[in-house]
């Protein structure tokens, strides 16, 4: 498409998706900051700090939402009649932001190799035992270049690392894999009920874009009696996770924000156990609940979409949904809505018998949720696929057609086919 006048470009559709995609975020940024204060409210009864926090965030929060609504509905419906607009009078152009190429030939190459350690050699290698150039993975994240606009690439040797592992914002385009999700684990046990706020209980977070993840394992062992604790946190657009493995109990994954792609991963849990506010795609995943505490029950996603006009939500398409073991006898739900527009949709998937006949259950026991939520089920097999005797809320779709579920496809609903071919990870564009 051509320029519109000196120097200026059209803003498309995909760049209209980036823009909804960082305004949510955003939000969810908001959102998070004062459900942290809430927790300290909860433990230290002082109240009106978090009013006074919550006012002075009223008119950023309300700019936010309001510059989302207007990319969501005014410029969105421009692009969709072809309407050209000018970038400059939105004040910046793509390449501001920093925006590199997303995955080069020898990235490709990598991911293809049926063997890591003979596909490309990495820049960085961490090994336990000494034969790599550290011995924790946090030493070599440390040696990532700030906002590398080239892939660093990292192979972790068989092991255990238990540590906690972080890649800040500023840490652009990592490739980090092992030796398989069962050889290569990176381990930590930080917990709500020691005292860490859930979003800090991560054992592994990564916050900057362009992120993979390869035949890795990352665990939280803190265990059922230490409620929230996250094995992996990631905030990093345009992220990928290809036969990687989440083990914990509550909290397991926090698919936190930006667009991210699950290909034929394990994620284990018990109680929202893949949660937050990310657009996120699972595919050809197990995802394998696992026996709580005594009093508790199962959800498998908590999603957090709290604003009408954010992109963001959890689909999971084509996985099987299955016991971690047979002692598995908790009532377990496909998931309960956190947020007022909580959106969540299983389709093409295969569901054990172990599913609760609702398939679904509320946030606050006993009250129906709000109808703006969107939760539905497509063309699932399996035992626990019958929707017959459902939930019965306003907000939630026993079915839906073909063209409805294709807006949570790969590349409708995380623009994967821009980004993710170059990956040479495998996954299904559509249904």
């Amino acid at each position: 498409m051509g320029s519109v006048g000196e120097g200026g470009k059209l803003l498309t559709s995909s760049k209209i998706d980036d823009m909804k995609t960082w305004l949510s975020s955003s939000i969810t940024d908001q959102d998070t900051c004062l459900g942290a204060l809430q927790e300290l409210n909860n433990t230290l009864d002082n109240s009106a700090i978090l009013d006074d926090v919550r006012n002075a965030m009223q008119n950023s929060t309300e700019f936010v939402s309001n510059s989302l609504a207007i990319v969501a509905k005014i410029l969105g419906s421009l692009a969709d009649f072809n309407i050209p607009i000018h970038r400059r009078l939105l004040g910046f152009e793509r390449r501001d932001l920093g925006f590199p190429s997303w995955v080069s030939a020898s990235d490709r190459r990598l991911l293809q190799a049926a063997n890591n350690k003979t596909a490309v050699a990495a820049q960085l290698t961490v090994a336990k035992d000494g034969s790599g150039e550290y011995t924790t993975i946090s030493a070599a994240v440390a040696a990532v270049p700030k906002k590398s606009a080239s892939r660093v690439v990292i192979y972790v040797k068989a092991g255990t690392y238990v540590e906690n592992v972080i890649l800040d914002k500023n840490t652009w385009n990592v490739m980090m894999y092992g030796d398989g999700m069962t050889e290569t684990i990176v381990s930590g046990s930080l917990n709500f009920v020691d005292g860490t706020p859930t979003f800090s209980t991560s054992t592994f977070a990564v916050k900057g874009k362009g992120f993979i993840a390869k035949d890795m394992g990352f665990i939280n062992t803190a265990g059922a009696e230490k409620h929230q604790a996250v094995a992996f946190r990631s905030a990093s657009d345009f992220s990928v996770f290809y036969r990687c493995s989440f083990d914990a109990y509550q909290d397991t994954l926090y698919a936190y924000s930006n667009r991210q792609f699950y290909r034929e991963c394990d994620i284990t849990g018990t109680i929202d156990f893949i949660f937050g506010n990310a657009a996120a795609v699972f595919q050809n995943c197990n995802i394998m609940p696992r026996q709580p505490l005594s009093n508790q029950y199962n959800t498998i996603t908590a999603q957090g979409k709290s604003d009408p006009n954010q992109s963001t939500g959890i689909s999971i398409q084509k996985c099987t949904l299955s016991p971690l073991n047979r002692n598995l006898t908790a009532p377990t739900y496909l998931g309960r809505p956190w947020k007022a527009y909580s959106t969540t949709v299983i389709m093409q998937s295969n569901i054990g018998s172990f599913l609760n006949q609702l398939g679904w259950t509320e946030w606050v026991p006993n009250t129906e949720p709000p109808s703006t939520i969107f939760y539905a089920e497509f063309q699932n097999t399996g035992p626990g696929s019958d929707t017959a005797h459902r939930v019965t809320w306003a907000g939630y779709k026993p079915t839906i057609t073909a063209d409805q579920a294709g807006k949570f496809t790969v590349t409708t609903f995380i623009q994967g086919g821009e980004w993710l071919p170059a990956t040479s990870v495998t996954f299904d564009a559509s249904l």
